[in-house]
């Protein structure tokens, strides 16, 4: 028995050393937590990115680029309990690195190595999480963040309400369905834990507890407060009170009367400012889709005054709301989850500098990974074909040896700018060119043959209605251009 043991743990190591031809047997797979995008979900993407980006620009939004990795002290110290989720790299030349966690830190850093004070710009990267992925949750290990900042020195709550009509435009433009945008304040929070009793070095961590108030019931989250955080019953039932309220202007007008928030100087400041913040909103006719929450506390560290965060109140998509639905009351529209979030961190570029001289920062970032599987469901649940591809024109031919008329013409329409493409063979069959723009979407067909060539003409073919026209060589390229700008 122990010699056939031997024999077949043997073969085993043979066959994972891959047989006798010395061959490697290749495990295909992409690493754990990422993903590739094939020509379909790319199409969607982009799409997303062009809508997003429109909007940063329309805002006077400029950009820049960070590299993918920053010095590991550059990381340390800024996300709080989840700092554990940084991807270290290993000793590489004597410097220790770390692929980035987000992109507002590298931009805290920029701004101080360069000394900036006022910018508004957006940056479109990908972030690195060293996390256990849900990936059926849209979490991965690599994804895209999508961030929109603007710093400076400014009068208070004016960057904070374009930020939030930011979000509304994008929200609403890409289509995703209702969605409601929740506002609160750091200094609120803070102020609030402070008259309920919650000692000042417990703020933080029981801040990171209210955060999951949207994945748990309050009962959870109450024993998370008293059994490991170790807060009294007696501060989690106040805590409590609070953070069940929602409202808009009325509520901070209300809470400043409170006679327990108005003893915080902290709180008062934030309500004053949420009062400041609604009138802007209304200006830009956001208001209907905002409302401040006192339930809302975004567990990073360096937030210092307001934050906000946008779910989804309704899915486009019935895969999404029965994920939702479960964790959601019956009552309440389903919540399928943060598709944007933000807030103001005043202090985190007085980190960096060594003077320690602060540039107030506010900022926006879109969960575009969210977004993309959302629109990718949309996608698949309705029947129309995405394109992958931009191609305006096929140029074909119907006889045989006209295959340099085609390069010919095909290369006269790529000089014009025109999408064009060519079969890569001599005699290609007129049946299978006009399959091939059926099958990607290439709505017209330039068509050559003898008789054309001979009277400086193109028989231009619509795909859809199978209509045929003969059109001046010398107009082609402006009746392709007519024809597809109307598309």
């Amino acid at each position: 028995w122990r010699r056939l043991y031997e024999v077949a743990k043997l073969l085993e190591l043979k066959a994972r050393l891959g047989g006798d031809d010395g061959k490697h047997q290749f495990v295909l797979k992409t690493a754990k937590g990422t993903r590739d995008y094939n020509p379909k979900q790319m199409a969607i993407r982009e799409k997303v990115f062009n809508t997003i980006i429109s909007c940063f620009k329309r805002h006077g939004a400029e950009t820049i680029d960070t590299p993918v990795f920053e010095l590991k002290e550059t990381l340390t110290g800024k996300y709080g309990e989840d700092s554990k989720l940084i991807y270290d790299l290993k000793d590489q030349g004597g410097e220790l690195l770390s692929l980035r966690y987000d992109l507002t830190v590298p931009f805290a850093r920029y701004l101080a190595m360069n000394k900036i004070t006022n910018i508004k710009r957006y940056h479109i990267a990908k972030v690195y999480r060293r996390d256990n992925p849900a990936m059926t949750r849209g979490r991965y290990r690599e994804f895209y963040q999508c961030d929109f900042d603007i710093a400076g020195q400014y009068d208070a709550m004016i960057p904070d309400a374009e930020c939030l009509k930011i979000v509304h435009e994008i929200l609403s433009e890409l289509d995703l369905g209702d969605f409601r945008i929740k506002v609160n304040d750091r200094r609120i929070l803070d102020g609030m834990f402070a008259v309920c009793g919650v000692p000042d070095d417990k703020f933080r961590t029981i801040c990171s507890t209210v955060d999951k108030l949207d994945k748990m019931p309050w009962e959870d989250v109450k024993k998370e407060m008293v059994n490991e955080k170790g807060l009294s019953e007696e501060a989690a039932d106040q805590i409590g009170e609070y953070v069940s309220m929602q409202g808009g202007m009325d509520l901070a007008e209300r809470l400043l009367q409170d006679h327990k928030m108005s003893q915080s100087k902290q709180a008062c400041a934030g309500l004053s400012d949420i009062k400041l913040l609604f009138s802007f909103l209304q200006l830009f006719q956001v208001t209907d889709k905002v409302v401040f929450d006192l339930s809302l506390a975004r567990g990073l560290d360096y937030y210092t005054g307001i934050i906000y965060e946008a779910v989804l109140t309704q899915a486009g998509v019935a895969a999404v709301s029965n994920e939702a639905q479960n964790g959601a009351n019956a009552e309440e529209s389903v919540s399928v989850g943060s598709v944007a979030g933000g807030g103001r961190y005043d202090g985190l570029v007085g980190m960096f500098d060594p003077k320690g001289r602060k540039v107030p920062c506010v900022g926006v970032s879109i969960g575009i990974e969210r977004i993309f599987s959302i629109m990718e469901q949309k996608a698949e649940a309705s029947a129309e074909k995405v394109r992958t591809t931009e191609v305006q024109v096929m140029v074909a031919s119907a006889q045989k040896n006209l295959l340099e008329e085609r390069l010919r013409l095909v290369t006269e329409l790529w000089n014009a700018g025109i999408k064009a493409e060519v079969m890569y063979k001599k005699n290609p069959k007129l049946l299978s060119q006009l399959q091939h723009c059926e099958e990607s979407g290439i709505p017209l067909v330039a068509i050559l043959g003898e008789q054309e060539l001979k009277d400086g003409v193109v028989k231009l073919r619509v795909v859809a209605t199978r209509e045929e026209i003969d059109i001046a060589r010398t107009d082609l390229t402006s009746e392709i251009r007519r024809r597809t700008s109307e598309a």
